[in-house]
Order: structure tokens, then sequence, then C-alpha cells
């Protein structure tokens, strides 16, 4: 395996400047990443490399900075990017050591460029909020009100705030007329904490609506603190639009446009882009999922907008790249660029479905060196003393692996060979087989004598492979998993306080706006 001359921090953070492209990439677990990581690295576990990093970093010869646990697995990492055809690829030294050595901060959570900005949106537009307890006036009032949901729909129908519409945060301008139809009701965003409440009501006050509109403070969580019940037994969501509300719709986000510099392209300009080796250039449709499905642009990846703002760094890995938004008149792609250039991106607006455009050929990991055995071959195995190991997360193994199988993160393999010895067979299960070919690659490289078990549970059981009653892994070994206020949404009080504590914090954490490049304007 060929070695890559590790880079200093003050390297990292010269580039971090410079105004390039750059990936800077934290390759650990979610788990460990979540406790602590750079505000501008992106996360991208070493566990699933293979599948989750071509998708983010899709340009091969994009200057990437990866930051591992230790040298090794930088080592390992940059390995495997450049058999996936990545060219220019280096490993910061000591990782998060040198990190902080060096007196840079470090953050919790995740998302937190995303939520960071929503915070600073408030402060410097100074967002009006209003609170649980008054929003719960105005509903045993019925009073001339209309509350908004801004999370995904799946998250609206766990559990919503009493008399809540579900309305996803792109699509809060793109239906208003529709939802509020007259100027004289006062409007409330919600979401599950603080940021995307936020977001989702300043764009409507971005945008230009006649209505007073406020965030509710501390969304569902706000509102149980209050001593409130949430419920999900009257679940509304937005339905079709009307032509009136489309048009009102278009005129406000051309107005949005002009006043943000907010540029639409053509298809020309952005086949030129997508030529250009130099540069990276992402496309999302930012349409619902149904939209979508029904017919979209084929190098296009779907994510709605609000999520897009709101996770962009589960979806864009490259900084300095240029970002496209897709829909069929403009408006959620430009009220959701208008959001990405104030977070400090080249958003620009593409209108129209091209349902002719061509895709772009993936980056794919060659597994072709792997060897699979089926369910019934692996009972056969294991009855001759075959090594049983389970791959997938490890929530999932928690509730279902075969019968004496040993939780594996694919990042932490080192010292398995001691642990069961050589000359034996070794099964890999996992119900998503890229975790079990990760970790079946890496055991091949130990010159074990590894193999993928494919199917599902199901197939497992139904070749008399038995499965274990439930079985905790301890939780410092869970490093694929963020404990930091987990349960946060679950009951537990004192989780949610600290949470919406943490996010009004964020904005000291980060200091100076420009240290996360963001340009917030109304």
């Amino acid at each position: 395996m060929s070695t890559h001359p590790p880079i200093s921090i003050s390297t990292l953070q010269q580039w971090l400047e410079d105004g390039a492209e750059l990936a800077f990439v934290d390759i650990r677990e979610e788990g460990i990443f979540g406790e602590a990581h750079p505000l501008l690295a992106i996360n991208v576990p070493y566990s699933v490399l293979e599948t989750e990093f071509p998708p983010r970093v899709p340009r091969l010869t994009t200057r990437t900075v990866l930051l591992a646990e230790h040298n090794q697995q930088g080592q390992r990492a940059a390995h495997v990017l450049n058999a996936l055809g990545y060219t220019d690829v280096h490993v910061l030294e000591n990782g998060i050591l040198a990190w902080q050595a060096a007196g840079l901060a470090v953050f919790q959570g995740i998302n937190v460029p995303s939520k960071a900005f929503a915070e600073c949106v408030e402060h410097s537009l100074h967002t009006p909020a209003i609170s649980p307890e008054d929003l719960n006036r105005l509903i045993h009032d019925k009073a001339d009100y209309v509350l908004l949901d801004s999370r995904t729909l799946e998250e609206y129908q766990r559990f919503h705030v009493p008399t809540a519409i579900g309305v996803p945060s792109a699509e809060l301008l793109y239906r208003f007329n529709d939802l509020v139809p007259s100027p004289d009701t006062l409007v409330v965003v919600s979401c599950a904490g603080r940021t995307r409440g936020i977001v989702g009501a300043q764009t409507l006050i971005n945008g230009g609506v006649p209505n007073k509109v406020v965030a509710l403070a501390g969304g569902t969580q706000g509102w149980r603190l209050s001593g409130l019940k949430t419920v999900n037994d009257d679940s509304t969501r937005y339905q079709a639009i009307s032509n009136p509300a489309r048009e009102a719709a278009v005129e406000r986000a051309q107005d949005l446009a002009e006043r943000h510099g907010i540029t639409s392209i053509d298809e020309r300009t952005l086949s030129q882009w997508q030529a250009d080796d130099s540069r990276t250039t992402y496309v999302f449709d930012v349409r619902d999922v149904s939209e979508f499905a029904s017919g979209h642009r084929a190098d296009a990846r779907n994510v709605a907008g609000g999520q897009l703002v709101q996770t962009l760094d589960l979806w864009v890995g490259t900084r300095n790249a240029r970002i496209v938004l897709n829909d069929q008149d403009g408006v959620r792609a430009t009220t959701t660029a208008h959001w990405l250039q104030q977070l400090g991106w080249e958003a620009s607006v593409l209108i129209g479905i091209d349902r002719e455009a061509l895709a772009r050929p993936p980056v794919q990991a060659d597994w072709s060196g792997l060897e699979y055995i089926d369910a019934t071959t692996a009972a056969l195995w294991l009855q001759q003393g075959a090594v049983v190991l389970s791959a997938d997360r490890s929530a999932g193994y928690q509730q279902v692996r075969p019968h004496n199988a040993q939780w594996v993160n694919r990042a932490r393999l080192d010292g398995l060979r001691k642990q069961f010895g050589a000359g034996r067979k070794w099964l890999v299960f996992a119900e998503n087989i890229a975790l079990a070919r990760g970790v079946v690659k890496d055991l091949l490289d130990q010159k074990l004598e590894a193999y993928v078990v494919t199917g599902d549970a199901g197939q497992w059981r139904s070749a008399a492979i038995a499965s274990d009653s439930r079985v905790e892994v301890p939780d410092d070994l869970r490093i694929d998993y963020l404990f930091w206020l987990h349960d946060r949404h679950d009951g537990n009080a004192e989780a949610s306080a600290a949470y919406i504590a943490w996010e009004e914090d964020l904005p000291r954490q980060v200091g100076d706006h420009a240290n996360a490049r963001f340009r917030i304007r109304a």
C-alpha cells in the first residue's frame, strides 16, 4: 500500500482560506465525529467510504484532506480513494489532535454549519418568535392564525403541535397563498427545535408575504418543555397548488432573486460547467419526492430545498464548488439558492425539468476481489467453526443478528486476528451489503479468508441460521451512534432543554460570521 505524505495543520489552514476547491473530510465514525469536529469538515465515515464519498465529492481531481482517528487509518482511507480514482488526496497529520493542539475550535452535534447559520440569521435579522404559551392561547381561543410545521413530512407525522399543517420549508413560500388566504392571519412556523422554524419564518418574511410571521420558540421541544402535549392523530399536509398561488409565488421569487442577485442559468451554461474538469458542479432537484418521481433530470439528485439548507454537509462535500438548483418554475430553487448564497456558496437556478438530460457516470467502487456466499452455505460453514461477524449499524445489530455474531465496525478491525486466530473462514453478515463489503475488503487486506454473506435476516432464518434475542452493544463501542442528547425527542426534558440552549449558543461558538463564510442579509 502506497503512503501519502501527511500535511500539517498550517497547510490545511492555508487551503481553507485560498478560495480554491477543497474537500475537508472527517472520516471518523458518526458517534466520534458528533462529539468534536471542525466546523467546516464534512463527515464521511470510513465504514461507508466507497459508497458515500463519491456523491459528495464527485470530481476525481478534487483537492481532498482527510481527518482520521490516527495516521494509519488516514492512509487506509487515502488508499481506498485512490482505488476509486481520486488523485489529489492528503491526510492531516495527527488528525483531530493536531486541530485541537493548534487551538482551533471543535463543535458537537451534526449539521452544525447549517444550524449555526440559522441562529446567526435570527441574530442578524431579528426573526420574531412566539412562545409556546402564547400559541397555546391562540389555539384555545380559535384565533386567526395558521401553524405551519416546516420539518419533513415523515417527522411531522410522528408528532407535531396541535393544529399544525405539514409544509416542509421549501414549500412555504411556494404554497403560501393557498395555505394563508387572508393577509390578516398570523403565520407561525414550527420545527423540532429552533433552526428550521427560524429559516422557514424568515423565508416568508424575505419573500415579502403581507402577513405577520413568527417562529415557534423551541419548536416541538419547546412546546413539550412548557408542559404541553404534541399529537400525531390529526395529520394534515399541504395539498396540490392552485394556479393563483403558483403565480403569486413566482412573482415573489422573482423579486427575491432580484434583491439577492440570484443568477438563473440555461441548459447550455450548465453543460459548459459540467464539462469543466477544473470545477465541481452539483445539480439538485429541490421539488418534493413525488414530483421528482414523476419526471426529472437524470443528472440531478433529489433533496427538498429546506433539507438541503438544513443538512448541506450531507449532500455537498467540496467547498467553493458550484451548486445548481432545479425545479419547474424557479420558486423553490430560488428560495433555496438565496439561503445557500448566504451560507457562503455559489448557487444558481435552472428553471425547467429537462427529462432528456443525460446522467453523468457515477464513481463506483470495484468490489470484484470479494467473494460472496448465500445463507445456506454460511449455515454449513458456521457448523464447521467459521468466525461470524455482523457489520450492520450497531442499532440494527441490537435488533437482529445471526447467533453468536460479534458486532464489528470497519474502523475497529485491528485485533480481530488475535482474538479469533487465523486459519478459519470469516463470514460477514449485514443487511446493508455495503457495510459487509467494506469489512471483508479490509479483512482480505489482513490476509484472512473472508466472505460476504448475501441476503437479509429473513433469508438467514430460512437457512436455519438462528438469531439471538436482543443484545446490547456497550455504549463505548458504538462509535457509529451519537449519544449526545440523543433522546431529546423521546421525553427527556433535560436533553431537550440542553439542545435548545446549545442551538442558541452557536453564534457565540462560531464567533465572527466570516469564520463560517456566512453572508446574511434580508
